[in-house]
Protein backbone atom coordinates (compact mmCIF):
# COMPACT_ATOMS: atom_id res chain seq x y z
CA UNK A 1 0.00 0.00 0.00
CA UNK A 2 1.16 3.53 -0.76
CA UNK A 3 0.34 6.59 1.32
CA UNK A 4 1.39 9.99 -0.03
CA UNK A 5 4.20 11.53 2.00
CA UNK A 6 5.33 15.11 2.43
CA UNK A 7 8.52 14.09 0.62
CA UNK A 8 6.45 13.16 -2.44
CA UNK A 9 4.86 16.59 -2.44
CA UNK A 10 8.22 18.34 -2.93
CA UNK A 11 10.12 15.71 -4.96
CA UNK A 12 12.01 17.40 -7.79
CA UNK A 13 11.98 14.30 -9.99
CA UNK A 14 8.26 13.64 -9.54
CA UNK A 15 7.52 14.52 -13.17
CA UNK A 16 10.68 13.19 -14.77
CA UNK A 17 13.96 14.83 -15.74
CA UNK A 18 12.58 17.26 -18.35
CA UNK A 19 8.93 18.12 -17.69
CA UNK A 20 7.10 20.32 -20.18
CA UNK A 21 7.23 23.94 -18.98
CA UNK A 22 3.71 24.47 -20.26
CA UNK A 23 2.40 21.97 -17.74
CA UNK A 24 3.42 24.02 -14.71
CA UNK A 25 -0.20 24.57 -13.58
CA UNK A 26 -0.93 20.84 -13.91
CA UNK A 27 2.12 19.94 -11.84
CA UNK A 28 1.08 22.43 -9.16
CA UNK A 29 -2.40 20.90 -8.98
CA UNK A 30 -0.91 17.43 -8.62
CA UNK A 31 1.29 18.55 -5.73
CA UNK A 32 -1.72 20.13 -4.01
CA UNK A 33 -3.67 16.92 -4.60
CA UNK A 34 -0.89 14.93 -2.96
CA UNK A 35 -1.22 17.19 0.07
CA UNK A 36 -4.93 16.31 0.25
CA UNK A 37 -4.12 12.60 -0.12
CA UNK A 38 -1.62 12.95 2.71
CA UNK A 39 -4.06 14.73 5.01
CA UNK A 40 -6.72 12.08 4.36
CA UNK A 41 -4.16 9.30 4.74
CA UNK A 42 -5.59 7.55 1.70
CA UNK A 43 -4.03 4.11 1.26
CA UNK A 44 -3.36 3.39 -2.41
CA UNK A 45 -2.88 0.07 -4.12
CA UNK A 46 -1.74 1.05 -7.61
CA UNK A 47 -0.95 -1.76 -10.02
CA UNK A 48 -0.16 -1.80 -13.73
CA UNK A 49 1.38 1.65 -14.15
CA UNK A 50 3.94 0.06 -16.44
CA UNK A 51 1.16 -0.45 -19.01
CA UNK A 52 0.92 3.31 -19.58
CA UNK A 53 3.31 4.04 -22.49
CA UNK A 54 6.22 6.32 -21.64
CA UNK A 55 5.72 8.20 -24.91
CA UNK A 56 3.11 8.49 -27.61
CA UNK A 57 -0.64 8.68 -27.44
CA UNK A 58 -2.95 6.34 -25.56
CA UNK A 59 -6.53 6.30 -24.32
CA UNK A 60 -7.07 5.31 -20.69
CA UNK A 61 -10.59 3.91 -20.31
CA UNK A 62 -11.81 3.50 -16.76
CA UNK A 63 -14.96 2.72 -14.85
CA UNK A 64 -16.46 5.57 -12.86
CA UNK A 65 -17.63 5.28 -9.24
CA UNK A 66 -16.59 8.56 -7.58
CA UNK A 67 -16.09 12.25 -8.18
CA UNK A 68 -12.37 11.77 -7.47
CA UNK A 69 -11.64 9.01 -9.99
CA UNK A 70 -9.70 11.29 -12.33
CA UNK A 71 -7.22 12.17 -9.56
CA UNK A 72 -6.65 8.49 -8.81
CA UNK A 73 -6.12 7.59 -12.48
CA UNK A 74 -3.68 10.45 -12.78
CA UNK A 75 -1.76 8.98 -9.86
CA UNK A 76 -1.61 5.67 -11.72
CA UNK A 77 0.05 7.30 -14.75
CA UNK A 78 2.49 9.38 -12.72
CA UNK A 79 5.19 6.66 -12.33
CA UNK A 80 5.57 6.80 -16.12
CA UNK A 81 5.86 10.60 -15.92
CA UNK A 82 2.69 11.01 -17.98
CA UNK A 83 0.02 13.64 -17.42
CA UNK A 84 -3.47 12.57 -18.44
CA UNK A 85 -5.75 14.96 -20.34
CA UNK A 86 -9.24 14.08 -19.16
CA UNK A 87 -12.45 14.58 -21.08
CA UNK A 88 -14.93 16.32 -18.77
CA UNK A 89 -18.29 18.07 -18.92
CA UNK A 90 -18.12 21.50 -20.52
CA UNK A 91 -19.96 22.96 -17.53
CA UNK A 92 -16.90 22.28 -15.35
CA UNK A 93 -14.83 24.52 -17.62
CA UNK A 94 -17.33 27.32 -17.07
CA UNK A 95 -17.05 27.16 -13.29
CA UNK A 96 -15.51 30.32 -11.78
CA UNK A 97 -12.94 28.34 -9.76
CA UNK A 98 -12.40 25.01 -11.54
CA UNK A 99 -12.63 26.35 -15.08
CA UNK A 100 -9.28 28.20 -15.24
CA UNK A 101 -7.48 25.17 -13.81
CA UNK A 102 -9.16 22.78 -16.24
CA UNK A 103 -8.12 24.92 -19.18
CA UNK A 104 -4.58 25.41 -17.85
CA UNK A 105 -4.20 21.64 -17.49
CA UNK A 106 -5.36 21.22 -21.10
CA UNK A 107 -8.21 18.91 -20.28
CA UNK A 108 -10.86 18.49 -22.98
CA UNK A 109 -14.37 19.95 -22.56
CA UNK A 110 -17.28 17.79 -23.71
CA UNK A 111 -20.48 19.51 -24.76
CA UNK A 112 -23.02 16.75 -25.28
CA UNK A 113 -24.90 18.93 -27.76
CA UNK A 114 -21.74 19.36 -29.86
CA UNK A 115 -19.77 16.19 -29.22
CA UNK A 116 -17.90 16.30 -32.54
CA UNK A 117 -15.69 19.17 -31.35
CA UNK A 118 -14.62 17.27 -28.24
CA UNK A 119 -13.97 14.13 -30.30
CA UNK A 120 -11.79 16.04 -32.76
CA UNK A 121 -9.88 17.74 -29.93
CA UNK A 122 -9.22 14.38 -28.27
CA UNK A 123 -7.99 12.81 -31.52
CA UNK A 124 -5.65 15.77 -32.09
CA UNK A 125 -4.26 15.38 -28.57
CA UNK A 126 -3.71 11.65 -29.13
CA UNK A 127 -1.94 12.24 -32.43
CA UNK A 128 0.23 14.80 -30.66
CA UNK A 129 1.38 12.07 -28.29
CA UNK A 130 -0.87 12.89 -25.31
CA UNK A 131 -2.55 10.42 -22.96
CA UNK A 132 -6.31 11.04 -22.89
CA UNK A 133 -8.45 9.80 -20.00
CA UNK A 134 -12.03 8.77 -20.69
CA UNK A 135 -14.86 7.47 -18.54
CA UNK A 136 -16.82 5.76 -21.32
CA UNK A 137 -19.81 5.07 -19.06
CA UNK A 138 -20.37 8.87 -19.34
CA UNK A 139 -21.55 9.14 -15.73
CA UNK A 140 -20.97 7.58 -12.32
CA UNK A 141 -22.27 4.02 -12.05
CA UNK A 142 -24.70 3.91 -9.15
CA UNK A 143 -24.64 0.10 -9.13
CA UNK A 144 -20.82 0.14 -8.87
CA UNK A 145 -20.59 -2.21 -11.84
CA UNK A 146 -19.50 -1.38 -15.40
CA UNK A 147 -22.35 0.19 -17.34
CA UNK A 148 -22.77 0.11 -21.10
CA UNK A 149 -19.96 2.09 -22.73
CA UNK A 150 -20.18 4.94 -25.20
CA UNK A 151 -18.36 4.21 -28.46
CA UNK A 152 -16.38 7.45 -28.58
CA UNK A 153 -13.31 6.08 -26.78
CA UNK A 154 -12.93 3.20 -29.22
CA UNK A 155 -13.48 5.48 -32.22
CA UNK A 156 -10.84 7.89 -30.93
CA UNK A 157 -8.29 5.09 -30.56
CA UNK A 158 -9.02 3.87 -34.09
CA UNK A 159 -8.87 7.33 -35.65
CA UNK A 160 -5.63 8.24 -33.87
CA UNK A 161 -4.04 4.80 -34.24
CA UNK A 162 -3.26 4.46 -30.53
CA UNK A 163 -3.84 1.73 -27.93
CA UNK A 164 -6.47 1.67 -25.22
CA UNK A 165 -5.27 1.10 -21.65
CA UNK A 166 -8.21 -0.38 -19.70
CA UNK A 167 -8.42 0.63 -16.06
CA UNK A 168 -10.45 0.22 -12.89
CA UNK A 169 -10.74 2.39 -9.80
CA UNK A 170 -12.34 1.30 -6.55
CA UNK A 171 -12.71 2.77 -3.09
CA UNK A 172 -12.95 6.46 -3.90
CA UNK A 173 -16.74 6.24 -3.81
CA UNK A 174 -16.48 5.77 -0.05
CA UNK A 175 -15.18 9.36 0.05
CA UNK A 176 -17.33 11.16 -2.53
CA UNK A 177 -19.90 9.73 -4.90
CA UNK A 178 -23.32 10.41 -6.32
CA UNK A 179 -26.24 10.76 -3.87
CA UNK A 180 -24.02 10.24 -0.81
CA UNK A 181 -22.58 12.79 1.64
CA UNK A 182 -18.84 13.40 1.44
CA UNK A 183 -16.99 11.28 4.00
CA UNK A 184 -13.54 12.53 4.97
CA UNK A 185 -12.75 9.63 7.30
CA UNK A 186 -9.00 9.12 7.20
CA UNK A 187 -7.37 5.92 6.06
CA UNK A 188 -9.72 4.85 3.28
CA UNK A 189 -8.21 2.39 0.80
CA UNK A 190 -8.24 3.18 -2.94
CA UNK A 191 -7.34 0.61 -5.60
CA UNK A 192 -6.19 1.62 -9.08
CA UNK A 193 -5.56 -1.09 -11.67
CA UNK A 194 -4.30 -0.51 -15.22
CA UNK A 195 -4.40 -3.40 -17.66
CA UNK A 196 -2.36 -4.39 -20.67
CA UNK A 197 -2.83 -2.08 -23.66
CA UNK A 198 -5.45 -3.14 -26.19
CA UNK A 199 -4.11 -2.43 -29.67
CA UNK A 200 -6.72 -2.10 -32.42
CA UNK A 201 -6.42 -4.93 -34.92
CA UNK A 202 -6.26 -4.17 -38.67
CA UNK A 203 -9.78 -3.56 -39.90
CA UNK A 204 -11.28 -3.86 -36.41
CA UNK A 205 -14.55 -2.01 -35.91
CA UNK A 206 -15.25 0.33 -33.04
CA UNK A 207 -17.95 -2.07 -31.83
CA UNK A 208 -15.49 -4.96 -31.57
CA UNK A 209 -12.82 -2.79 -29.93
CA UNK A 210 -15.36 -1.44 -27.45
CA UNK A 211 -16.43 -4.99 -26.55
CA UNK A 212 -12.81 -5.97 -25.84
CA UNK A 213 -12.36 -2.84 -23.75
CA UNK A 214 -15.50 -3.48 -21.69
CA UNK A 215 -14.47 -7.07 -21.04
CA UNK A 216 -11.05 -5.93 -19.81
CA UNK A 217 -12.56 -3.20 -17.62
CA UNK A 218 -14.99 -5.66 -16.03
CA UNK A 219 -12.18 -8.10 -15.25
CA UNK A 220 -10.06 -5.35 -13.72
CA UNK A 221 -12.95 -4.02 -11.64
CA UNK A 222 -13.76 -7.50 -10.37
CA UNK A 223 -10.11 -7.96 -9.40
CA UNK A 224 -10.06 -4.58 -7.65
CA UNK A 225 -13.23 -5.35 -5.73
CA UNK A 226 -12.19 -8.84 -4.66
CA UNK A 227 -8.71 -7.79 -3.54
CA UNK A 228 -9.84 -4.62 -1.79
CA UNK A 229 -8.22 -4.66 1.66
CA UNK A 230 -11.11 -3.18 3.68
CA UNK A 231 -14.53 -4.58 4.53
CA UNK A 232 -17.82 -2.97 5.62
CA UNK A 233 -17.78 -1.87 9.24
CA UNK A 234 -21.21 -3.38 9.87
CA UNK A 235 -24.61 -4.14 8.29
CA UNK A 236 -25.28 -0.42 7.84
CA UNK A 237 -22.06 0.04 5.86
CA UNK A 238 -22.71 -2.23 2.88
CA UNK A 239 -24.00 0.50 0.56
CA UNK A 240 -20.64 0.74 -1.24
CA UNK A 241 -20.59 -2.90 -2.31
CA UNK A 242 -22.41 -4.12 -5.43
CA UNK A 243 -25.24 -6.61 -5.01
CA UNK A 244 -23.27 -9.55 -6.43
CA UNK A 245 -20.72 -9.14 -3.64
CA UNK A 246 -23.34 -9.03 -0.90
CA UNK A 247 -23.75 -5.26 -0.82
CA UNK A 248 -26.83 -3.08 -0.83
CA UNK A 249 -25.96 -0.82 -3.77
CA UNK A 250 -28.73 -0.47 -6.38
CA UNK A 251 -29.05 -3.29 -8.86
CA UNK A 252 -28.19 -2.51 -12.47
CA UNK A 253 -31.90 -2.12 -13.27
CA UNK A 254 -32.47 0.16 -10.30
CA UNK A 255 -29.38 2.19 -11.21
CA UNK A 256 -30.60 2.54 -14.80
CA UNK A 257 -33.96 3.84 -13.55
CA UNK A 258 -32.17 6.33 -11.29
CA UNK A 259 -30.08 7.53 -14.23
CA UNK A 260 -33.24 8.13 -16.28
CA UNK A 261 -34.83 10.04 -13.40
CA UNK A 262 -31.67 12.12 -12.93
CA UNK A 263 -31.54 12.95 -16.65
CA UNK A 264 -35.21 13.96 -16.65
CA UNK A 265 -34.66 16.15 -13.60
CA UNK A 266 -31.63 17.79 -15.22
CA UNK A 267 -33.67 18.61 -18.33
CA UNK A 268 -36.42 20.18 -16.21
CA UNK A 269 -33.89 22.24 -14.25
CA UNK A 270 -32.25 23.39 -17.48
CA UNK A 271 -35.61 24.48 -18.96
CA UNK A 272 -36.55 26.27 -15.74
CA UNK A 273 -33.20 28.05 -15.68
CA UNK A 274 -33.54 29.16 -19.31
CA UNK A 275 -37.04 30.47 -18.67
CA UNK A 276 -35.86 32.35 -15.58
CA UNK A 277 -33.02 33.98 -17.53
CA UNK A 278 -35.36 34.94 -20.35
CA UNK A 279 -37.90 36.34 -17.89
CA UNK A 280 -35.19 38.36 -16.18
CA UNK A 281 -34.02 39.84 -19.49
CA UNK A 282 -37.55 40.71 -20.56
CA UNK A 283 -38.35 42.22 -17.17
CA UNK A 284 -35.18 44.28 -17.30
CA UNK A 285 -36.04 45.64 -20.73
CA UNK A 286 -39.55 46.63 -19.70
CA UNK A 287 -38.44 48.67 -16.69
CA UNK A 288 -39.47 52.32 -17.11
CA UNK A 289 -36.64 54.79 -17.48
CA UNK A 290 -35.54 56.47 -14.29
CA UNK A 291 -37.20 59.82 -13.61
CA UNK A 292 -35.10 62.83 -14.41
CA UNK A 293 -33.63 64.56 -11.41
Amino acid sequence: MYTASWRDVVRRDLFGPRPDRGDGPYRLVIRVTLVVFRLLRLQFDVRGSEHVPTSGGAVICSNHVSYLDFTFLGLGALPQHRLVRFMAKASVFGHWFAGPFMRAMRHIPVDRKAGAAAFDAAVRALKDGQVVGVFPEATISQSFTVKELKAGAARMALDAGVPIVPAAVWGGHRVATKKRPVDLTRGRAVTVLLGEPITPAPGETSVALLARTKEAMEALLDQAQRTYPQQPEGPDDTWWLPVHLGGTAPTRQEAAERDLADAAGARIRARTSRRARLRARLTGRRRPPAAAA
